[in-house]
């Protein structure tokens, strides 16, 4: 099972449902048990597009400052892209000082809460440069001590063009696993195979 904070219209989400591994004679895929997000149209995509209406996910559409944590269920899983307006290169680069910098602390309140096997985090690369390099320090000091065991992070900056997409998109993307599980997520060799906007919107055909 898994939950979302800060959902948008899915992106995190439809790689999820897309993703499955194989153990032996068995198939194993996520289930998405809650999501949540400010915006009421992300909110709206990301119940047709994600989760095919599938009335058993509780998604709300609410500001997560307004939002009682402890009213999401516990998952296994915990993935959220939390807000980097405040991260973003593009705009006022105020980090933890803006109005949403300081937002990532509610998804450590639910892992704090919750105690989830598995984190998935993601953000732009300015992170890294913010409030003198101090934010991105801070996040990865709370995200690896939270819960009752704390977790086993790997950070790792992506260019995603290396990886297939059709896009230079760049992205820090954290991965942790609940310490006494004693795993550790190793980032995977880029394929280096260029795909173009052509070949993604052909291949199969949109």
């Amino acid at each position: 099972t898994i939950g979302e904070m800060y959902c948008g219209p899915g992106g995190i989400g439809l790689a999820a449902k897309n993703s499955s591994v194989t153990f032996g004679k068995k198939s194993f895929k996520f289930k998405h048990s809650w999501a949540t997000d400010y915006d009421a149209d992300s909110c709206m995509t990301y119940k047709n597009n994600i989760l095919d209406n599938d009335n058993e996910c509780l998604v709300f559409p609410e500001d997560i400052k307004d939002l009682n944590l402890k009213d999401l269920p516990k998952v296994d899983g915990f993935l959220y892209g939390f807000p980097c307006n405040d991260f973003s290169n593009v705009g006022e680069t105020k980090g933890l000082k803006g109005l949403f910098g300081s937002l990532y602390s509610y998804g450590v309140e639910y892992i704090n809460y919750a105690n989830p096997k598995f984190i998935f985090a993601e953000n732009v690369s300015g992170i890294s440069n913010a409030n003198s390099g101090y934010a991105f320090k801070k996040i990865l000091s709370e995200l690896s001590g939270a819960g009752d065991h704390g977790y086993e992070l790997t950070a790792n900056f992506y260019k995603f063009e290396e990886y297939g997409v059709p896009q230079s998109r760049h992205r820090y993307i954290i991965v942790g696993f609940r310490k006494d599980l004693g795993l550790k997520f190793e980032v995977p060799a880029p394929s280096m195979q260029t795909t173009t906007c052509k070949d993604a919107l052909e291949n199969p055909p949109i």
